[in-house]
């Protein structure tokens, strides 16, 4: 069965942003989809953030993965660590390396196994803006990209959703039309 997980940002819930909207349009095109509430939310660490979405999560070949922001590198750590190749991943506002100012460090792993992680899914597609406040931008996303060997999508529209620069982001049209 088609299947789909949405993670969320730093400071964000399922119910932020384009999330709802997402789940549910990925439901009416036949996906079960899990929209979970990672733990410590305020302050991601990926010792708390992996451990449950390798617990909770399905990852098999109708696998898609989709991430924000911190959840992109959190969707990283899944795919070095999954026993079964998934079908997609798409990281939205994807960073791997430490965003100067701010404190993600316990989020991120030191190095990656890019390797592992090309060979655990067979579609990667990144989508930044190049005018991302927080530094997730396309500079940000071309490192990513030539890492994984994956297609890059560079847009204008900040974040993708953010409270603190008032950019609501409630659809994603893009995003869905990806979604193989």
């Amino acid at each position: 069965m088609k299947n789909a997980s949405i993670f969320h940002g730093t400071g964000e819930s399922p119910n932020h942003f384009w999330f709802p909207w997402t789940k549910a349009e990925l439901i009416k095109k036949g996906y079960k989809v899990w929209l979970p509430q990672l733990p410590g939310t305020d302050h991601p660490e990926i010792k708390k953030w992996l451990p449950f979405a390798l617990k909770n999560g399905t990852f098999d070949s109708d696998t898609v993965l989709i991430g924000h922001s911190v959840g992109a590198p959190l969707i990283l750590s899944i795919l070095e660590n999954i026993k079964t190749p998934i079908k997609q991943a798409i990281l939205v506002a994807a960073f791997f390396e430490a965003l100067k100012g701010f404190k993600l460090d316990a989020m991120l792993q030191k190095t990656y196994d890019w390797e592992k992680i090309k060979k655990n899914c067979q579609d990667i597609t990144i989508i930044n803006s190049d005018n991302d406040p927080w530094g997730c931008n396309d500079k940000a996303g071309k490192k990513l990209a030539n890492n994984l060997g994956a297609q890059l999508i560079v847009k204008h529209d900040g974040h993708f959703g953010s409270e603190t620069y008032n950019q609501p982001y409630k659809q994603f049209p893009l995003l869905l039309e990806l979604v193989g």
